[in-house]
């Protein structure tokens, strides 16, 4: 229906354009040597530049789309407090430029004024934006901190300049990022795409039982970071109708935003540093504060499984870390004390290799 609004607009106009360029030419008086009636040159050249836009409503609108992307990018890579400082800076600019350039309409040559004029509200409004921005950190103290304009106080608990936080559907059902955004450590805003949501209530209302419960636990997460007000969350409508991966369009949307993935995927920590985004692990968080274990250090622990090469055991630390005992099949169920021999350290986990001793 919008569609077909949208349409029927731009013939409108297409026709309204066409009689437009008729009656410019027939005031220059170029279709004098026309011998037929002009009414219907007018009828003609609406009808050519209506169809002609109704035909390029869809190209116009792609269009009218990509433009308003790149504007709304371009945009979302300032600050509000630049932006407000630039418009102020702009209208101050433009008064200047009104007030100096009215002696200039009184010129012998009208046009020679005219064109005058415009460069100094050029000049004038591109001087008041520059120095509005540029001069933000004084301007702020001279108003005083009561407006934090360009304040760069680097106590403040949602700075500005922290750069906006993309979360995937692997880390929402994960659970851990209440608990960390809880502890104060992530900054920003967070950012749920809406493509995620989806994908999100997918999952929820997957048959299979523990997908469905893994997919309400995401959504009770949410929920929970929006009730608590722990930090700032905002849902996202950006959508990348081209792209039909969800990965692909979540490292799209951190270009467009400037911000960073939030994630505990790995193969999407892969393909992230491959095309330049910024990647924030959640597992690799969670390797980075567990105790760190040295070789040679000795260890009591109790071997539970066999392991995958002959004659190996398995043990568990309490924050889950695998410990690889060496000979240890034939303890199985038996707590004994170990040696560690070697850490093995990767972006998926800590591995430990240990003898027994």
């Amino acid at each position: 229906m919008l569609s077909k609004i949208l349409r029927l607009i731009l013939s409108i106009i297409g026709i309204l354009f066409g009689v437009g360029i008729v009656a410019i030419i027939d005031g220059f008086g170029f279709l004098d040597f026309i011998n037929i009636d002009y009414t219907y040159i007018y009828i003609l050249f609406g009808i050519i530049f209506g169809l002609l836009l109704f035909f390029l409503t869809p190209k116009l609108k792609k269009l009218g789309e990509k433009i308003s992307d790149n504007f709304e990018t371009e945009l979302l890579k300032f600050q509000t407090n630049d932006i407000i400082l630039g418009a102020v800076g702009l209208v101050i600019g433009l008064i200047i430029a009104f007030l100096i350039s009215q002696p200039l309409y009184n010129l012998d040559i009208s046009y020679l004024g005219t064109a005058a004029s415009v460069l100094v509200y050029l000049f004038f409004g591109y001087l008041g934006i520059n120095i509005a921005t540029r001069k933000k950190d004084e301007i702020s103290i001279s108003l005083g901190s009561r407006f934090s304009i360009g304040s760069s106080n680097k106590n403040k608990k949602n700075s500005t300049k922290a750069s906006p936080k993309i979360l995937d559907t692997s880390v929402i059902i994960d659970g851990r990022i209440a608990d960390i955004c809880r502890t104060g450590f992530i900054e920003g805003t967070l950012i749920i795409p809406e493509f995620v949501l989806k994908e999100l209530r997918h999952i929820a209302d997957s048959a299979d039982g523990l997908k469905r419960n893994r997919g309400r636990r995401g959504l009770d997460i949410l929920n929970r970071l929006q009730n608590e007000q722990i930090i700032d969350v905002k849902i996202d409508a950006h959508d990348f109708p081209e792209v039909s991966e969800v990965d692909i369009k979540l490292l799209k949307l951190a270009e467009m935003v400037n911000g960073q993935v939030l994630t505990n995927d790995f193969n999407l920590n892969k393909v992230a540093e491959f095309q330049g985004v910024q990647v924030l692990n959640i597992n690799e968080l969670a390797n980075a504060v567990k105790p760190v274990v040295l070789p040679g250090e000795e260890m009591t622990l109790q071997v539970i499984r066999e392991g995958k090469e002959s004659g190996q055991g398995l043990a568990y630390l309490d924050d889950g870390t695998m410990i690889v005992v060496e000979g240890g099949k034939k303890y199985i169920g038996e707590t004994i004390e170990v040696i560690v021999t070697s850490v093995l350290q990767t972006s998926a986990g800590r591995m430990i290799f240990a003898k027994k001793k």
